[in-house]
């Protein structure tokens, strides 16, 4: 399965820059996988039986809940895609459900970048952008978001 900007190209059309969902939606996983890992060596040096297996148990269930958002933040990772060209920007998330944003360079009126302290220490922050009249697309958590909004602005 390819990008989805390579099949929406129009002649001419070239690809300037490309981001994607940024990594800090795996971090709710990592805690989960490091909760259980505690609950692991826990187990072990606790004494045998109840609360030796009281601790398995809560291992097992933070694997289980650290798997489940190990795989939503990937397929969320792995879905969205978010591209600017020489004529537009497009956002595109979702691989069943699928919600694309497209905007013509020409139509954009202003590009607005918010980052947290922890998004501007990790590059990453939400990108809205404002068409002439009213419209405006929020594209969240994105990877490198100045350098998305200089790929837009500077022609």
């Amino acid at each position: 399965m390819g990008r989805y900007i390579d099949e929406i190209l129009q002649p001419g059309e070239r690809v300037l820059y490309s981001t994607n969902a940024h990594w800090i939606f795996f971090l709710p996983a990592i805690a989960g996988w490091v909760v259980a890992i505690v609950f692991l060596v826990l187990s072990y040096m606790v004494p045998t039986g109840a609360p030796a297996v009281l601790c398995l148990v809560m291992a097992a269930l933070a694997a289980i809940a650290a798997l489940y958002k190990t795989i939503t933040a990937g397929i969320n990772h792995w879905t969205t895609e978010t591209d600017v060209t020489n004529l537009r920007v497009v956002h595109k998330t979702g691989f069943i459900r699928r919600k694309t944003i497209e905007m013509s360079l020409d139509k954009i009126a202003s590009v607005n970048v918010e980052q947290s302290i922890l998004g501007r220490i990790l590059n990453y922050g939400d990108v809205t952008i404002s068409s002439v009249g009213e419209a405006e697309e929020e594209i969240p958590t994105i990877a490198s978001p100045l350098a998305f909004r200089n790929s837009i602005t500077a022609r």
